[in-house]
């Protein structure tokens, strides 16, 4: 019975020590290193502050913009003429419709007198879609000349205003009335910003 227990502890003892010999490092080898992991740095995200604006009121004529005011009232007067004969053709066009309709329900009528009419309104109106074709064009020129740059710089002074007011983003209200729901008017700063530019571009 000993005997049986000696040469088993004998195989156990043996058993171990290959165990622990396989686990050690071989001499002349360096042990394995761990892989380093790649460190990607924490993106910085600024503490959000958000303003409005409603570029609408700019052109307000009481409370807006002077320098935008002044751009578009220039560009205007520009066109009054030109705009007037628009308006006064419109009126004669509308004028002979009239006349046309009641003459058409009249008993006794030469059908000669609707037809002058009726060549006549067309040709008011052949006239009155080539002058508005023209002035929209003339208008659409001279609105980029006169106008866009001043829209420029109070685009460039938002954002200054941003920045020394410590804004993360300025967002134009007059663009997202639909799919606002709630708002905090202190976020408005409207007459805020349009108060800070007059009074730095009067």
């Amino acid at each position: 019975m000993k005997r049986v227990f000696v040469v088993t502890v004998g195989f156990v003892v043996l058993a171990t020590m290959s165990i622990f010999a396989t686990a050690q490092t071989r001499p002349g080898t360096a042990a394995p290193q761990p892989t380093p992991v790649a460190t990607v740095p924490a993106a910085t995200v600024p503490a959000t502050k958000i303003a409005v604006v409603d570029t609408n009121a700019f052109g307000d004529e009481k409370t807006g913009i002077t320098r935008y005011l002044n751009a578009v009232r220039s560009v205007q007067d520009e066109l009054k003429v030109r705009t007037v004969e628009l308006i006064t053709l419109q009126n004669r066009i509308k004028v002979l419709s009239d006349e046309i309709t009641k003459l058409s329900g009249a008993a006794v009528v030469d059908p000669k007198v609707i037809q002058a009419k009726q060549d006549e309104g067309e040709r008011l109106q052949r006239d009155f879609k080539y002058k508005k074709e023209q002035l929209d064009a003339d208008s659409d020129k001279r609105y980029n000349e006169v106008v866009g740059p001043v829209s420029r710089d109070i685009g460039k002074a938002l954002d200054q205003y941003s920045t020394q007011h410590g804004l993360t983003m300025i967002l134009d209200i007059s663009k997202l009335l639909p799919a606002v729901l709630s708002m905090n008017p202190a976020a408005d700063i409207t007459l805020a910003f349009i108060a800070d530019y007059n009074s730095k571009h009067p």
